[in-house]
């Protein structure tokens, strides 16, 4: 896995916009290299290395699309029903005997072949019995409930872009065409980190002032969903000297660390400082909230991302930050977070020169989704994150939100 320079990012100022940190990102984490075969069961969730063009056409022959009877096109009346005579049938699997002559249609079923000279079908349920023969009704246009060779993907076409991340329908269309394994981008490794005195481990027994870790938790969750490899490298202690230290060894053995808390400017908050210890700070603070006590850094080539303590501001974070940066360091093209319109069923006023993510709730009212503010704003509320379906995302430039006010919205769903 390639690894970065100490001076591939600018340092962006006291305060960085969303998007900033974002392109810094895009333009300058170098391209995933390398490749691995692996079978189609085990592709699930991995980044396709290479383009994979057809080898043949998808369907591979002209089929039937219903049960029916084909036959020629040039044999239909215009002004009322065509009767033909039942000449053959044919089931998918197997291929007609003779081609269709003249006045002639062939029973056919589901994707079976069309035999040779019929290139439009009937449906079963539209036609009516004359002895040995059916009556079509007029009105079918050439080629009805038949499917050409090469309707889905075309012999030669790029059927799955390299960089595609590869999910159920990838893996089908794979199988279709005849492909046993795909080649796929090595797994970028990641370790998580949490760091405070204040945190023990679940099942632990909780000191005078602990509270049981859930931040990395929380990461390691929302890293199953994405392609890498994570590791759980534990609680670090509010110790500048063993935190570095912690992070520079880390830093060999991963391509990207994550850490929750020390970031911000409190007396026990490390983070900042042992990336500057063992390397370069790219930038500190973005304009978001919650979540603006955020940094980057470089530690022996690694990237190393510092998100909030708490929990909501953490997930914001991971979300802008850490999501694009892992998905370069797979090799995934770009894939933005899904958002959708919605219809702000609250008041709310904020600052200018800083997105705001606010916890709603989402209704469906006369055709319309609405979305009701969380009753409490706290950062470190986790039962928000339950209690909640999404973000209301507000822009930079928005002061207010007022009741019927269109604004747009980050689903948890599939993220969370």
């Amino acid at each position: 896995m390639a690894q970065l320079s100490d001076d591939c990012f600018a340092f962006g100022g006291a305060l960085m916009a969303v998007e900033e940190a974002q392109a810094l990102i895009a333009a300058r984490i170098p391209p995933a290299e390398g490749e691995e075969l692996v079978a189609l069961a085990a592709a699930r969730g991995r980044v396709l290395a290479r383009e994979l063009v057809a080898p043949l056409p998808l369907p591979p022959f002209a089929n039937a699309a219903v049960d029916g009877w084909a036959f020629r096109h040039a044999d239909l009346r215009e002004d009322g029903p065509t009767r033909l005579v039942e000449a053959g049938r044919v089931a998918a699997g197997h291929v007609a005997a003779a081609p269709v002559a003249p006045g002639q249609a062939v029973r056919v079923f589901t994707g079976a072949p069309m035999p040779p000279g019929a290139e439009t079908c009937v449906m079963q349920e539209d036609v009516s019995r004359d002895g040995g023969a059916i009556l079509v009704p007029p009105g079918l246009k050439r080629g009805a409930n038949a499917r050409p060779a090469g309707e889905d993907v075309a012999q030669g076409a790029v059927a799955l872009e390299a960089g595609r991340r590869i999910g159920p329908a990838e893996i089908g269309l794979a199988a279709a065409l005849g492909r046993t394994h795909l080649a796929v981008r090595p797994l970028p490794r990641v370790g998580v980190f949490s760091t405070g005195d204040e945190l023990a481990e679940p099942g632990a027994a909780l000191g005078p002032a602990q509270t049981y870790d859930s931040n990395r938790f929380t990461l390691l969750a929302l890293l199953g969903g994405l392609p890498c490899a994570a590791s759980d490298l534990g609680i670090l202690p509010d110790d500048p000297g063993r935190t570095a230290a912690a992070l520079a060894e880390a830093a060999r053995t991963h391509d990207l660390l994550l850490t929750s808390g020390g970031v911000s400017t409190g007396e026990e908050d490390h983070v900042r400082a042992a990336i500057e210890a063992g390397g370069t700070l790219v930038f500190w603070r973005l304009a978001v909230k919650p979540g603006r006590p955020a940094a980057m850094g470089m530690v022996g080539g690694t990237p190393v991302v510092g998100l909030p303590g708490n929990p909501v501001a953490a997930v914001v974070c991971f979300l802008h930050l850490a999501r694009p940066l892992l998905l370069r360091l797979a090799g995934a093209a770009g894939t933005p977070l899904a958002r959708f319109g919605a219809v702000a069923d609250f008041a709310y006023r904020k600052k200018p020169g800083r997105r705001e993510y606010v916890r709603v709730t989402l209704a469906e009212a006369d055709g319309v989704t609405q979305a009701r503010k969380f009753p409490r704003e706290g950062a470190g509320l986790l039962s928000s994150l339950t209690e909640s379906d999404g973000f209301a995302e507000l822009p930079e430039d928005v002061t207010a939100v007022a009741p019927g006010d269109r604004i747009m919205v980050l689903p948890f769903a599939g993220l969370l």
